[in-house]
């Protein structure tokens, strides 16, 4: 993790050095006089030994030239800066913590795109099946056991389905409906979830046949939030997007995703058909 982020802040600083000599700043020097930084700083930064923090980006474009990628930049810093937020660090207090910490940002969403492979999303959960996801994370993770309050969290959740003119886009492979959390009861109570709200207005819901043809690979499970930020979701960390450039290719991804999904009764059938696998 901290190799690429590593890896990254060089990569920031060739950008930045490129940028210095396109203004017309033929050494670190001369930039330096310009800014009134030192000419160390300006070393480090270009040679991803040091942070650049998002004034010295906008002072960067400033001077160069470069207004329309101050932004882009800035997303990168942030980037960078929070690349990797490791579960242990999250979830050292329970995972109702974490789970309450998601609640700001979908009251500030107004589009969802969200994509699993192998998990019903859990907006979309059961208390049971959220329960036993849950039970798994704290054995996992080896952290406080506050399964009761980590539920009701995630449940609360469930409000902004029904509340304002939001829109979720959500896909699940079919692997998604066969994934056994809590055994057979807890499962068709979780499949029956998924054809109750399936008649939501808002709610695009397409599931993802195990014999599509699939346009682009299915990759890691990963929540898109506007046009704002991404999570992805891995063993180790969440993995957190913010850059302009990063979000659009996670967006591309979405949208060849839903070309090899199927909807309202061909999907409703996919789903029955996990119900009778039951017995």
């Amino acid at each position: 993790m901290t190799n690429h982020a590593e890896e990254l802040r060089k990569a920031l600083g060739a950008r930045l050095r490129g940028l210095r000599k396109d203004g017309g700043f033929a050494s670190g020097r001369a930039f330096a006089a310009a800014t009134k930084w030192q000419e160390s700083k300006v070393s480090r930064i270009e040679n991803g030994r040091q942070n650049a923090s998002e004034e010295d980006i906008r002072v960067w474009c400033l001077k160069t030239g470069a207004l329309e990628q101050t932004e882009d930049l800035i997303a990168l810093v942030r980037h960078i800066e929070e690349l990797w937020l490791e579960w242990r660090r999250q979830l050292q207090k329970g995972a109702a913590q974490r789970q309450g910490k998601a609640l700001p940002v979908y009251a500030r969403t107004k589009v969802f795109r969200i994509w699993h492979p192998t998990v019903v999303w859990g907006t979309l959960q059961t208390a049971e099946y959220a329960a036993e996801t849950f039970r798994q994370v704290i054995d996992y993770y080896e952290i406080p056991d506050d399964i009761e309050s980590a539920v009701a969290k995630r449940l609360e959740r469930q409000q902004y389905l029904y509340r304002g003119d939001r829109i979720f886009n959500v896909l699940l492979a079919e692997q998604a409906l066969y994934t056994n959390f809590g055994g057979p009861q807890v499962m068709r109570g979780q499949l029956d979830r998924l054809l109750a709200v399936m008649t939501l207005p808002r709610l695009s819901l397409g599931i993802v046949p195990k014999r599509a043809e699939m346009h682009i690979w299915p990759g890691n499970s990963f929540s898109m939030f506007d046009t704002r930020l991404v999570l992805v979701e891995t063993y180790s960390a969440e993995f957190s997007v913010t850059q302009p450039r990063e979000i659009a290719l996670y967006a591309k991804a979405f949208e060849l995703l839903k070309t090899s999904a199927v909807y309202g009764r061909p999907a409703r059938e996919l789903l029955r058909s996990a119900l009778d696998s039951l017995g």
